[in-house]
């Protein structure tokens, strides 16, 4: 067994080659990151082996950095190993008391660790492809957020320049309400408007759902408001709405992107009564490949979702929380998604109201239920079967 230990950094690689026995075949040498200091990597490990050599590369976890050098990898064929990094600087620490750490010295730590630990999977060549649904789940996944803080924005200023608005229509993020507060934004603006055009301005946004009586309601409202007449809160509140707007355009987008790849998929996690195709999507990209985990349990880890134990002598930990390492968009999206399938099946919603009963908090009693949901999606992945609601 030979085994290739890659300390991945932005500019450079130090790489370290050592077989079973223990012998030094390369001693840590570093590479540019570019595709000479590929091809010599390559090169490096054809000369210190030989075709019935077994090898192993192994690499951390380290974001965008090692993207590239994992793909070339890949392509040529050679078993690569992708380590968390919190698991590799535990092992360090096992094989020495000091403080010790350096590009070099995690090179060797890393080929040691591939020779050590035989329950590693390596990576494929599936789960590199699926770095492209990966990338748009979670480039969705911040356009949201970003969105949603903007959303605060706009009940902010709509607080201080129109505070009655809001009890007047249903909510503040509608199509109607922002065409009205993006040509009028401020209460003295409406209450200053021609009643036709107010009237106008809502029937087109809304499709017909408000007219005049609506358009008397905001503007007699308006000129009794106690709001503010601040023309940089409008002009902020003019620019956040055209932010959002811009958003919206960039997110959907990005879920014909993330629909088209899905379609190609074929999975059936999408059959599960709850679970969409964005929740699905980030699902799959999270995961990657279903057969880099031999159970259920295992999955359950690597999403942080499994109790945390503590046990020295007779203390035993009364209460397990939630390991939460691992995947946070994982964990984010198998969270939200069996709150939707708790709603739409009624075997999920037995089961979550068994949970209530028991005396658990909604959010447990979810967990619990989110556990149960990981266990039929590793199960429906690896049969390829369609999920079935039981009568």
């Amino acid at each position: 067994m030979i085994s290739v230990g890659i300390d991945v950094a932005k500019d450079k690689h130090d790489c370290f080659i050592i077989n079973s026995e223990g012998e030094v075949l390369a001693d840590v040498f570093t590479i540019p990151n570019n595709m000479d200091g590929f091809h010599r990597l390559l090169q490096r490990i054809r000369d210190c082996t030989s075709p019935q050599d077994k090898i192993k590369v192994g690499l951390e976890a380290t974001g965008h950095y090692s993207y590239n050098i994992l793909g070339f990898l890949l392509d040529n064929g050679l078993p690569t190993y992708v380590l968390n990094p919190l698991h590799t600087n535990l092992y360090r620490k096992s094989l020495s008391l000091r403080k010790t750490k350096t590009d070099r010295v995690d090179a060797r730590t890393i080929a040691a660790m591939l020779l050590s630990d035989v329950g590693l999977k390596p990576y494929t060549g599936t789960a590199y492809h699926n770095e492209e649904l990966k990338s748009l789940t979670r480039y969705r996944f911040d356009k949201v957020k970003e969105r949603g803080k903007l959303k605060q924005s706009i009940a902010r200023l709509v607080c201080i320049l129109f505070p009655e608005l809001e009890k007047l229509v249903p909510t503040l993020h509608m199509v109607s309400v922002y065409a009205l507060l993006e040509e009028f934004p401020g209460a003295k603006q409406i209450a200053e408007a021609h009643l036709t055009r107010l009237k106008t301005l809502l029937h087109d946004a809304s499709r017909g759902r408000y007219g005049r009586d609506m358009a008397v309601d905001i503007r007699e409202t308006a000129r009794k408001s106690i709001g503010s007449v601040m023309p940089a809160k409008s002009l902020e509140l003019c620019h956040t709405i055209r932010l959002i707007r811009e958003l919206d355009a960039e997110i959907d987008e990005i879920e014909t992107a993330i629909q088209n790849i899905m379609n190609k998929l074929h999975s059936p996690i999408t059959t599960i009564p709850g679970v969409g195709t964005r929740m699905g999507a980030m699902i799959l990209a999270e995961v990657g490949d279903f057969s880099r985990f031999g159970s259920p349990d295992k999955l359950l880890a690597y999403a942080g979702l499994s109790p945390s134990t503590y046990q020295s002598g007779q203390l035993h930990n009364c209460y397990a929380h939630m390991e939460k390492r691992g995947s946070r968009y994982l964990r984010f999206a198998i969270f939200n998604a069996a709150k939707y399938v708790c709603h739409w099946d009624p075997v999920f919603a037995a089961y979550l109201a068994k949970k209530r009963a028991e005396g658990k908090h909604y959010n447990v009693a979810v967990s619990h239920a989110a556990k149960k949901l990981v266990r039929l999606i590793y199960a429906l992945e690896k049969s390829g079967k369609p999920y079935c609601l039981t009568a």
